[in-house]
């Protein structure tokens, strides 16, 4: 492979365009670098690093980590032009660079944040030594090598990485046209699980993955890769959100066409400059420590908005339309994110002296402050009052300042003259086409003399919908801030899986002649019809029937190292008066259930002008609750009593403590630790929280406010949650098509909107004949190809099964019984179990073709507690046929589980050791005490550990649920030995180690509940 590219090893840089990291439009390139002939792996590597050696790339053949670390001291000591002596870089790799305790983590926050390292020279002088080059990226070096050897649990090597400046920073992992392109995330899954950590774990400093089958192309973060990490352990350990192939990503040029075929995206992803700007200017390693890359339609914004800055400053354009624009971007996108990263580069122009990020509402001031303040801890500067603000104006050392309108208007009002106005600002509105509309901004934009003025919005006003504003003045969003610079819309998005599409209920609201038991819904004319009681106790009666049906609440999920059962909602009402009476409504109705059954309800509005403002415009509830009248003031205080007896808080109306609950809801809206929130206006626009899955409508959306709901609940969280789920109790199919024309285009609906329920039984009724007729239930599959089939079919039925689930008719036409889905489901696992042990025992015989669904399948996990359950049933029949059946069930129960499935000997046993006399919950912990001590026992002995250190570290574990294998706590239960020389013994041993102890928690996690351990 060298020989043959050594020729391309100083070809000159392919031809692009330097001057955007995303390129304004992507035409295909036809001709040369496709070929007709069947294309294999090695072939498609092979061309691959051909073309990054055209592109500027210099080819290395290191396969081995001497050589790499001997290459990555030569490259350091070029890029800061110093020569280290041998002892000087023995100490700075160790310190510096690869830490014995070190994991993805440290060497992330090394690259992102501390890439510059001060060591002490032998002279005693200390030396400043950068890792990377970011004031001037093309100082720094890359280089590409294939086929990298490591040895960690076991051998692997690695397809293609891209060095620079030495260091492993992206990863590309290949397979063949045809390939699933799942199985190359699966595989970097398994190089981390197996070797990227191993000997001194320098290929934990990747940021990017670049995963390809030559046709589909994608790229993720390094947080990502540790996510599933994280989640193979059961648990994680700092990162806060579940991690999947979901969260992978599209290049695209800056129209949002998806470049996919690898020769094209390398031709841009991997331009020079693109990539070293990816590196080292669109990444934010956040406070909860994960890396986040930013997506090309977010780049392309920022970089429109710093071009039109310049220009417009070069050209004195500032203080007028031509010197602005505003950002189309739908709800759910990452609006946040690219405002942070356009203020922060702004900052650093040298002509900008302030850039002022201005909200329009209390509540969003403070979720933006927590958004930039995760970003990046004290980038921004909030404040509580105009005094406050003032002083941050008048302190140049304030770069980026987070404000609302009302007090930004307030500063200007009572200061009529002030220096700030004189000075180079840049205004970005978010949400622009709110507040903005009004005096407030006239005075803004009048005070100040020198500023760029911009917007974000996910929801523009278009000439289509101004007319209803009926403004004298700046009608539209471009006549506001000027022209569009950049749009991503909600089609866009939903196309790319950034966010989710919707499933749409609408629930009727008109009395028929039929009869519809779960949709019966009094008429509705007028106001004092929609708020009969009648009408809300059928409402109330529909959410209860079916809310554990809506929010998923059979299945469950890891979310922020818990496990969670289903998702949960918000209750849009169109009055506080009809969210006061639903309130009463749902609790009543739990006053008459078991604990259990029961919903846990926060209930929240305050003032505001008016119910609805032209054009769909959602009317301003602030979080000022003096201005409600007596009697919703007093049953809003009840509401919060109800909430501090079941949370342990004390919130009350007064302007602080409600500010106060509207924070603590907020956060257990996002943990799921409330089932549902009934609100008016709040919380359905710049709400953002992955785990709410369903809007229960009953209010009269249009246009933005209608995307703005409805969008709370498409946020992308895991395989589980596959679309937003809206039930609407009045009738907004007509609102809601136009509002998706209006943010889309016309053939919206078909992307935004999930295709109709028969269309989706008719393709799982096709799937299920298909398995019916090809499988038996209690059937064994023996040949290869007859399993790759049964896995083919029964994955797309999973697939679209989730989807059905949500349908009230779907249960009673489901042509599969239980006991056969679980029967088939069984017979899934355990040929997943066969494949993933081939793989283990021999390299070559990886099946790249098979993509298993186990996410799918760990949703409707069975517990330990229903085991237990079948165990005494089964005692109390044994002997009997019934008592048979039982037994052979609990067998059939833990087979179909992939979390019991490996713990079945456990079961098995102890199932044939208890006796009729027992306890069965006391027997059970007893014996898996026992049997917990006995194997810990063993592991301890067998690799020479230290048995203190060791119990302490597994209990641990079992507390916080995750199993740390980085740091000191895990080299503290260690043997004696040495951590440097002597080969890579230390790091085998450790890797073995580690091994062990995560198969000992996999094995007894999950089988007490936390009081019985």
């Amino acid at each position: 492979m060298s020989e043959e590219l050594s020729a391309y090893r100083y070809a000159s840089l392919a031809s692009s365009d330097r001057h955007w990291t995303v390129v304004a439009e992507y035409e295909r390139q036809e001709g040369g670098l496709r070929e007709a002939a069947y294309q294999s792996e090695a072939e498609l590597e092979k061309a691959f690093i051909r073309q990054l050696v055209k592109q500027g790339y210099e080819y290395l053949s290191i396969t081995s980590e001497a050589a790499l670390i001997a290459h990555l001291r030569s490259e350091l000591e070029l890029l800061n032009d110093y020569r280290f002596t041998d002892g000087e870089w023995d100490h700075f790799f160790r310190e510096s660079i690869a830490g014995a305790n070190e994991g993805i983590l440290e060497k992330t926050e090394r690259i992102q944040r501390n890439e510059v390292q001060a060591f002490r020279r032998e002279d005693g002088t200390v030396k400043n030594i950068k890792l990377i080059d970011k004031e001037d990226i093309h100082r720094n070096r890359l280089q590409v090598i294939n086929q990298y050897e490591a040895e960690g649990a076991r051998a692997t090597r690695y397809d293609v990485t891209i060095l620079v400046n030495g260091l492993p920073l992206v990863h590309v992992e290949l397979k063949r046209r045809g390939v699933d392109l799942r199985e190359a995330f699966n595989q970097i899954k398994r190089y981390s699980r197996d070797s990227f950590w191993a000997g001194s774990g320098l290929f934990d400093y990747v940021q990017l993955f670049v995963i390809s089958n030559g046709t589909r192309t994608k790229y993720y973060s390094n947080t990502v890769r540790q996510g599933h990490v994280d989640e193979q352990r059961g648990g994680s350990r700092k990162n806060k959100e579940t991690k999947s192939f979901a969260f992978t990503s599209w290049w695209t040029d800056a129209q949002n066409k998806v470049i996919s075929d690898l020769p094209d995206f390398t031709r841009f992803f991997f331009a020079r400059h693109t990539l070293l700007n990816l590196l080292t200017r669109y990444c934010v390693f956040d406070t909860q420590q994960r890396l986040l890359v930013m997506r090309p339609y977010q780049i392309a914004a920022t970089e429109r908005i710093l071009e039109r800055i310049q220009v417009a400053t070069n050209h004195k354009l500032m203080s007028r339309p031509e010197g602005g624009g505003y950002i189309w971007h739908t709800t759910g996108s990452g609006k946040t994110l690219t405002s942070f990263k356009t203020a922060q580069l702004a900052t650093k122009l040298d002509f900008v002296d302030k850039v002022l990020f201005v909200v329009d509402r209390k509540d969003l001031d403070y979720q933006t402050m927590q958004e930039y303040d995760r970003f990046e801890k004290g980038a921004a500067n909030g404040n509580t009052s105009t005094k406050i603000l003032q002083a941050q104006l008048e302190d140049r050392s304030k770069k980026i300042i987070i404000t609302t309108i009302q007090k930004l208007s307030r500063f200007v009002a009572g200061n009529r003259s002030h220096e700030v106005y004189g000075t180079h600002v840049v205004i970005i509105f978010d949400e622009c086409h709110r507040s903005q509309f009004g005096q407030m901004h006239r005075d803004i934009t009048k005070a100040f003399k020198k500023y760029h003025l911009f917007g974000f919005t996910g929801t523009p006003i278009f000439e289509d919908n101004a007319r209803a504003l009926n403004q004298a003045r700046f009608r539209t969003t471009e006549q506001i801030f000027g022209e569009q610079l950049h749009s991503y819309t909600i089609v866009d998005a939903i196309s790319d899986k950034n966010v989710l599409p919707f499933r749409i209920d609408y629930i009727r609201t008109i009395r028929t002649e039929e009869t519809i038991e779960d949709k019966k819904v009094a008429a509705i004319d007028t106001e004092r019809a929609l708020l009969a009681p009648e009408r809300i106790a059928m409402v109330v009666d529909y959410i209860f029937s079916h809310f554990e049906q809506k929010t998923r609440r059979t299945q469950n999920y890891r979310h922020e190292g818990k496990t969670l059962r289903g998702f949960n909602s918000l209750f849009a009402c169109d009055s506080i008066d009809a969210a006061k009476q639903y309130y009463q409504a749902i609790q009543q109705r739990n006053a008459v259930l078991p604990s259990d059954r029961q919903l846990k309800v926060g209930l929240i509005y305050s003032w505001a002008p008016n119910e609805e403002e032209p054009a769909g415009l959602m009317a301003d509830e602030s979080l000022d609750t003096e201005g409600l009248d007596a009697g919703s003031r007093d049953f809003l205080d009840r509401a919060l009593e109800d909430y501090n007896a079941h949370f342990g808080t004390s919130f009350d109306t007064s302007s602080t403590g409600f500010a106060n609950y509207y924070i603590d809801l907020s956060a257990r809206l996002k943990n799921r630790e409330v089932d549902m929130a009934i609100v008016v206006n709040m919380f359905l626009t710049g709400f953002d929280a992955q785990t709410l899955n369903t809007l229960w409508v009953d209010k009269n959306l249009r246009f933005h406010g209608l995307i703005q709901a409805y969008s709370r609940t498409n946020r992308i969280l895991n395989a589980v949650k596959t679309y937003g789920n809206i039930v609407s109790f009045r009738n907004l199919e007509k609102a809601t098509d136009a509002a998706l024309a209006l943010f889309g285009n016309k053939e919206a609906r078909g992307i935004a909107v999930l295709k109709p329920f028969q269309e989706w039984m008719d393709e799982y009724t096709g799937l299920v004949t298909e398995l019916q007729d090809n499988f038996a239930p209690d059937g064994r599959i023996v040949s290869e190809a007859q399993q790759k089939e049964f896995i083919r079919i029964f994955g797309a039925i999973l697939r679209i099964r989730n989807v059905l689930v949500s349908y009230d008719e779907f249960k009673e036409l489901d042509p599969l019984t239980d006991r056969d889905f679980q029967d088939y489901q069984s017979i899934y696992l355990e040929l997943h179990s066969h494949y993933r042990n081939v793989e283990e025992q021999d390299r070559e015989e990886i099946n790249d073709d098979l993509v298993f669904e186990i996410e799918l399948i760990k949703q409707v996990e069975v517990t330990v507690d229903y085991i237990l359950l079948l165990v005494e049933q089964y005692l109390k029949k044994k002997g009997t046929k019934e008592g048979d059946a039982i037994r052979k069930d609990i067998s059939r129960q833990v087979n179909a589980s992939p979390t019991l499935r490996s713990k079945k000997d456990l079961i098995e046993s102890f199932v044939d050791s208890v006796s009729v006399s027992d306890q069965v919950d006391q027997a059970w912990v007893a014996f898996i005490r026992a049997k917990q001590k006995e194997e810990l026992e063993a592991l301890i002995a067998e690799e020479r550990l230290k048995p203190e250190e060791t119990a302490r570290f597994i209990r641990r574990a079992f507390q916080e649920g995750t199993l740390t294998t980085t740091g000191t706590e895990i080299v503290s239960i260690m043997p004696p030995t040495r951590k440097f020389g002597g080969g890579n013994k230390y790091g085998e041993m450790k890797a073995r180690i580690i091994e062990k102890l995560q198969r000992f928690f996999e094995r007894f996690f999950g089988l007490m509940r936390m009081g019985d351990d």
